[in-house]
């Protein structure tokens, strides 16, 4: 079989996720509510989604809460997997736990890629590789039938690919089930262990109605963004993927939702100036207080999401057809860490 190299010698069947040239841009707009599409660009060709994975982990995680399953204070244990995973990362210490909701804000904010493995392995009682089932068996349950999940943080699998389509469905779905849980995505910094860690999320601070979603970028897949933003009860859910820089996405996402919100009959509104974030801490934290912080130090501080391919033998389920909406999922219970001996693998270093 014919395969593509790229770089860091990893080698990809030519035929499975075949449009993963970045500068090759896929986009979807469509109106949250109604369901119309107003605008797209190759939204069905398959892309890597690098850390727009995370929203998937996140809606499992928000079903697992709903359903009583969990709780925002149940502790994620550490593992050394999840320990070893590489940058974006809080420097989880495997033997250690935290808890969901210090996971949810470091998925949404830092786009942590050592507290999604560990949330993915405490939901999938224990293994990632049983979560990334139930997340493909999820994807199918909604209609995205072009996309496969193969870990819980999106870091580089060739088997790991979605659409812009689909991810605007996941979106879509993710916004209107989860209303209670959906505000955790505007989260603009929180702190972690005597740490101030900022939003990735640029839409947020400069885009005039924009509350959410998620950033994602590797080598492979290009700069990626969702984004949904609600001007006048219209709400639109925008995603562009592999665009060759931050500004091209961030310029190519506002283009796009100033157009489908003209197109809506939406009054255009000015760019947001950089603001003064002011944030409060949540309940998670004893001694809550106010602080401010200008957005140009946020931006100083963030940081480039690194990834790297992962290692080792793993085991997929086959997909089976699902009810739309209904899926078996693997009972939750606390994932118990497991003494596993070696040495820790030295994650790559931040880039960008």
């Amino acid at each position: 079989m014919t395969s593509l190299v790229f770089g860091g010698g990893l080698t990809v069947p030519l035929g499975a996720a075949h449009a993963q040239y970045v500068g090759h841009v896929s986009s979807f707009v469509m109106d949250a509510n109604s369901g119309a599409v107003l605008s797209q660009s190759d939204p069905d060709l398959q892309r890597y989604p690098a850390s727009l994975t995370k929203v998937m982990t996140l809606y499992l995680a928000f079903k697992a809460l709903r359903a009583g399953q969990i709780t925002l204070d149940t502790p994620v244990p550490v593992s050394i997997h999840a320990s070893t995973m590489a940058p974006s990362k809080l420097g989880l210490v495997p033997g250690t736990s935290f808890n969901v909701q210090q996971a949810i804000f470091g998925l949404v904010t830092k786009s942590a890629n050592d507290a999604a493995c560990a949330l993915g392995e405490l939901l999938g009682g224990g293994d990632e590789v049983r979560f990334a089932n139930m997340m493909t068996q999820q994807a199918r349950a909604l209609g995205m039938s072009n996309t496969t999940f193969r870990n819980a943080s999106g870091l580089p699998d060739p088997e790991q690919v979605t659409t812009a389509r689909d991810l605007g469905t996941l979106t879509q779905h993710m916004v209107q089930e989860f209303p209670e849980y959906y505000h955790y995505f505007s989260t603009p910094m929180f702190y972690f262990h005597g740490r101030m860690i900022p939003n990735h999320n640029p839409m947020l601070k400069t885009y005039a109605g924009a509350d959410g979603l998620k950033t994602g970028y590797t080598d492979l897949a290009g700069h990626n963004l969702i984004t949904s933003a609600m001007r006048s009860n219209v709400r639109l859910i925008a995603v562009v993927m592999g665009t060759r820089s931050n500004m091209q996405r961030n310029n190519a996402m506002t283009a796009m939702l100033n157009k489908a919100f003209a197109d809506e009959g939406v009054a255009p509104v000015a760019p947001l100036s950089p603001p003064v974030v002011l944030a409060r801490n949540t309940r998670s934290f004893r001694h809550a207080h106010r602080f401010a912080m200008p957005s140009s130090q946020l931006l100083a501080s963030q940081s480039m999401e690194v990834a790297e391919a992962p290692t080792g033998p793993r085991r997929y389920a086959p997909i089976h057809r699902v009810h739309r909406h209904v899926v078996t999922t693997a009972s939750v219970r606390m994932a118990s860490i497991r003494r596993v001996g070696g040495a820790h693998k030295r994650p790559l270093h931040r880039k960008g």
